[in-house]
């Protein structure tokens, strides 16, 4: 699969698949990839995790990675890509199905 930029095709598609009528699954399997020099990393220097479900890569992403290392991830779930302000949107999306830990205004 070829890169896509930021503000580019994959923003395009994430809007896309979120505003399907049966919405974003946040139960489908989900990875969660943090580019090369993007500040630092979250702990334990992750570039790749797999997680079980898409809300629990939202939670990580939103609630233990710093500012830096989140301004240069993307999260892919079901082929379809989603950049930081995408994984930001999706994780203070009423839908969003766990317990936040972290107040969103």
């Amino acid at each position: 699969m070829a890169p896509r930029n930021r503000d580019g095709k994959y923003a395009q598609e994430a809007r896309g698949q979120v505003q399907r009528p049966n919405g974003f699954d946040y139960g489908a399997p989900a990875e969660l990839f943090v580019m090369a020099g993007a500040g630092r990393r979250p702990k334990g220097n992750i570039t790749y995790k797999r997680f079980g479900t898409a809300a629990e890569a939202l939670r990580f992403a939103v609630e233990e990675m710093n500012a830096p290392a989140l301004a240069g991830a993307y999260l892919e779930v079901d082929e379809a890509r989603f950049g930081s302000r995408e994984i930001q949107d999706l994780y203070e999306d009423a839908a969003y199905p766990l317990t936040r830990l972290v107040a969103t205004d």
